[in-house]
């Protein structure tokens, strides 16, 4: 099996902090992406969770994108959002990123070990060598 990690050099959580693995993880043609939060640079983005949703996506995206796979090859999404109240919300941003290739999703309601409303992973597949 051949196994390649992104993003083991540690990035970093709020204050700096490393986080001790990998942002994603791939072999054999799947993509294990880490939880994404909506953080640039260390720190949360402020705004309510249209804001914050756009960016965690973006966050997927890019490390999607750094592993040569895109959007159309997600299967599987987990979401974790602060207040559940943000559901119908959170999904009109997720159908503008994910509607013409809709993955599989669980979506549930959960405290956020930093204070942000949403968190996302992926897994992707993309056939190797294709």
């Amino acid at each position: 099996m051949d196994i390649q990690r992104f993003g083991v050099e540690g990035g970093t959580g709020t204050g700096g902090q490393h986080m001790p693995f990998a942002r994603a993880v791939a072999a054999d043609g799947w993509l294990y992406v880490s939880g994404q939060v909506p953080m640039v640079d260390g720190e949360v983005v402020d705004g309510g969770i249209v804001a914050q949703t756009h960016q965690a996506i973006s966050n997927v995206l890019a490390i999607l994108a750094e592993a040569g796979y895109g959007p159309e090859h997600v299967v599987r999404c987990g979401v974790w959002l602060d207040d559940a109240r943000d559901f119908a919300s959170f999904n009109k941003i997720f159908k503008q990123y994910f509607g013409a290739n809709p993955p599989a999703r669980a979506c549930v309601q959960s405290s956020m070990v930093v204070d942000c409303k949403v968190e996302i992973d992926c897994i992707a597949y993309k056939r190797p060598g294709g």
